[in-house]
């Protein structure tokens, strides 16, 4: 064991070291993109940020220059939604490009059957991503990318055979569900799961903080960037954080320390700031190698911001107003549970557009990537590509965006164009997103049409789950 902890350590070391002495000599290198050559694809995904955190998204008192730089250079999605209004089933939509009316994960945890596994004390049964599920992973390694995933996956369930490497990854560092030394209940994991094998990380052993697990994260991201500006096929890296997820935990509270804030704000708003910090470092080593000339950069939440009403955190979500204007959090089918920051930042495209109100969501991924790698058929998506919106051009917005719920009873959602409709106890509410962003007033009774076309739609929008059931 000893061996391993040196061998990680050194790992991480080394590659920042190379990485120094090279930015220069091969920025040059790259600063020509080649036509009809493939781009590279980066997809950062933060844990339970808000639409409301980030400052291009009106935040007015954490600081995120790096994100809103990525956003004022690239396009932000102003109505684009995440896949789920909790983790799992929010990336299995991601993965698969399927949403949770035809996902195999639907939830945390599952209803009914699942493998049963261990959270803190307790046996959750989960589902996981079959072998039958064809992912992201997969449809790249098809259309000739390396892949890799650093961070959280949590779409393994206790299946230990559920991992990245066996879905479409050739490269994976991370923790899982299904090792509990590795679960990330903690932001300095003692070990790390590293291509197969369970390392340790010896800064973090015998309970010490010294290595955060963000840091690690983008450490590994840059590591893996460095192995691939002289490999003459694309990549697609899924870079997969934990903050600001919940429990409030930072090195230090960086820039807020001395503000006038309870410790919970500072600790929150510098998680938010470590984040930003990554995104920022990862942008920085596109652009000084070279790569950025051909790659294209994604940044997303996984869905709303977290707010438990026995918890700091919904008075951390209040505090900073985390869902914005949006109406709910985590856990809420309304757009504060789902609609997230979304950005898409691609140098090398030199009319995207600043900004774009065309409604998406995580199943329009998969076929989104698809465009960009040149493979459009072969897979099965609820989505669609929203690649030609990046390029300034246009795509169908009359089209129904689905969701379904389970841990507070039954729920379905839908967006259709300017309407939002949430299924709620056998009833239908209808909010006018356009005009009323807050879902405040529910016009279902002056909208007969509309409510029925959505009623025909939710008849067919779903397939029976043997690990969810409608009661």
């Amino acid at each position: 064991m000893g061996r391993i902890r040196f061998q990680f350590n050194k790992m991480i070391k080394r590659s920042l070291i190379i990485i120094g002495f090279s930015l220069l000599y091969n920025g040059a290198i790259f600063a020509q993109r080649k036509a009809g050559q493939k781009p590279n694809i980066v997809f950062i995904l933060a844990d339970d940020l808000g639409y409301g955190d980030v400052g291009v998204y009106g935040q007015k008192q954490i600081l995120t220059p790096n994100i809103d730089k990525l956003a004022n250079e690239g396009t932000r999605f102003t109505d684009f939604y995440a896949g789920a209004p909790v983790c799992s089933p929010s990336r299995g939509s991601i993965l698969t490009g399927l949403n949770t009316g035809h996902a195999t994960i639907r939830g945390n945890a599952t209803e009914q059957g699942g493998l049963a596994g261990k959270k803190g004390k307790n046996v959750v049964y989960r589902a996981n991503l079959t072998k039958d599920d064809y992912t992201i992973g997969n449809l790249m390694q098809d259309a000739g990318y390396n892949t890799s995933l650093v961070g959280k996956w949590h779409v393994d369930g206790y299946d230990s055979l559920a991992t990245p490497l066996q879905r479409g990854f050739d490269k994976f560092s991370g923790w899982l569900i299904n090792i509990p030394s590795t679960y990330a209940s903690t932001y300095w994991p003692d070990h790390r799961y590293v291509n197969g094998k369970l390392l340790t990380v010896e800064a973090n052993t015998n309970a010490r903080k010294s290595y955060y697990e963000t840091n690690i994260c983008t450490d590994e991201a840059l590591a893996y960037l460095e192995t691939q500006k002289d490999n003459k096929k694309p990549f697609f890296l899924m870079l997969n954080f934990n903050n600001p997820h919940s429990p409030l935990d930072v090195p230090d509270q960086a820039i807020y320390k001395n503000k006038n804030w309870p410790e919970d704000m500072k600790t929150y708003a510098a998680m938010v700031y470590y984040l930003d910090q990554s995104v920022g470092k990862i942008k920085d080593y596109l652009i000084k190698s070279g790569l950025s000339e051909n790659t294209i950069v994604f940044f997303a939440s996984d869905n709303g911001p977290r707010s438990e009403p026995t918890s700091q955190l919904k008075a951390v979500s209040e505090f900073f107003d985390s869902n914005g204007k949006l109406k709910g959090y985590k856990r809420d089918m309304y757009d504060g549970g789902i609609r997230i920051p979304f950005i898409a930042w691609a140098p090398f495209i030199k009319n995207a557009p600043k900004t774009s109100d065309v409604p998406g969501y995580f199943p329009d991924i998969m076929p989104t990537f698809g465009e960009i790698a040149g493979k459009t058929a072969g897979f099965r998506t609820d989505g669609t590509s929203i690649y030609p919106v990046i390029k300034g051009g246009k795509v169908k917005t009359d089209r129904f965006l689905y969701w379904e719920f389970f841990e507070l009873g039954f729920e379905q959602g839908v967006r259709y164009g300017r309407w939002k409709g949430v299924k709620r106890h056998h009833k239908l509410e209808l909010y006018d997103i356009k005009t009323d962003i807050g879902e405040t007033n529910d016009v279902a009774a002056a909208h007969p049409d509309i409510v029925k076309k959505i009623e025909d739609y939710l008849l067919t929008a779903r397939t029976d789950s043997p690990y969810w059931t409608v009661k």
